[in-house]
């Protein structure tokens, strides 16, 4: 088995799953902080609510809360407003989750409970902890899907989150270098401000890499032992472990990427028909093969540019009869060859 099939890149199985019109998310753990946002910059947020279309209520779905997203983004164009809104957002305020944070002993301790418990810190976002050599890489990946017009600001809010909430806890800033798969924006100012110099863009992942010397290092507000994480590992809060749709799915792909699951394997796995399946994911803005080609480039370029595997064994770890049927499948996922995607 590769290193790449991680526990900490899947989520344990039976993790319940949320969907995007699901509610799910209490008021107060992801509304709260983007109203006092608004109120910090002299924003009425009652009608920053109004034009979300959005009514107080003790729970909310991804989807109102993308929308109250972008109901700030619309008001605040600022391009400070993703990163200080994601210094508002962990630990946060999601219970026995975001207790269990800051009870965290070590960094490696807390990027661990980010990942299990992504669905109530990071519900938009799935976080995913990858080793590899002395190199320690933490993947974003979508949760219910996100549109377009809202990706790069909400990839931006949580990458913001997790370097403020390391920053805090341990009392330093760490050596975060920045994975962005989008082209570099025209004015970085902002990003270096808040995230520093080592960004990089164009890449074909989200993704932020740290040394993994520092895992280990004791955080000086640590609590020992962790009662929070005790209670969670119990089973106290079992919508902790929850998945939104299309990380569910990237769960139960990834580990089968050399197989290529069919459509209809898939939605057996999931207990649904064929049919539903793929409306369900067309409601979240995506279909199988794209959700599948993911799962399958993500170890396509693991193994090319970390492993430095040559192009004919990543083609037969994959399943490919031919080095020509991988390099187009290559070139159809991430618009590169693979010899490209090495030299970059």
């Amino acid at each position: 088995m590769t290193p790449l099939l991680s526990t900490e890149l899947c989520a344990p199985p039976g993790a319940p799953v949320f969907e995007l019109g699901s509610r799910c998310l209490a008021w107060e753990q992801q509304v709260a902080g983007v109203l006092e946002l608004a109120r910090s910059r002299d924003l009425d947020p009652a009608r920053l609510l109004a034009h979300a279309g959005l009514a107080r209520s003790a729970l909310v779905s991804p989807q109102q809360l993308l929308a109250l997203l972008a109901a700030l983004q619309r008001a605040l164009p600022a391009a400070d407003t993703p990163f200080v809104l994601g210094q508002l957002s962990l630990p946060g305020h999601g219970g026995l989750a975001s207790h269990a944070l800051l009870q965290a002993a070590t960094l490696g301790e807390a990027l661990s409970l980010l990942c299990r418990y992504a669905g109530r810190l990071t519900p938009l976002l799935t976080p995913r902890l990858l080793h590899h050599g002395d190199e320690t890489l933490l993947l974003w990946t979508e949760s219910c899907g996100l549109p377009a017009a809202q990706r790069a600001f909400v990839i931006d809010m949580h990458m913001s989150a997790l370097k403020s909430l390391c920053q805090w806890q341990g009392g330093a800033p760490l050596p975060w270098r920045f994975c962005f798969n989008r082209t570099r924006p025209r004015d970085l100012s902002q990003h270096v401000v808040f995230l520093g110099a080592e960004l990089s863009f164009g890449c074909q992942i989200d993704a932020m890499r740290l040394p993994a010397t520092l895992l280990s290092q004791t955080w000086p507000r640590a609590v020992k032992p962790n009662l929070a994480q005790g209670a969670l590992e119990q089973d106290a809060d079992p919508g902790a472990a929850a998945r939104g749709l299309l990380a569910a799915l990237y769960d139960w792909l990834l580990p089968r990427y050399r197989e290529a699951p069919s459509l209809e394997q898939a939605a057996q796995a999931f207990g649904l028909s064929p049919a539903t399946l793929k409306r369900r994911l067309a409601q979240h803005g995506s279909h199988y093969q794209a959700q599948l080609d993911q799962a399958r480039s993500h170890v396509a370029l693991y193994l090319l540019l970390l492993n430095r595997r040559s192009s004919e064994v990543v083609a037969r770890e994959l399943g490919f009869h031919d080095r020509s049927s991988f390099r187009r499948s290559f070139k159809r996922w991430t618009g590169l060859t693979p010899g490209v995607a090495l030299q970059g």
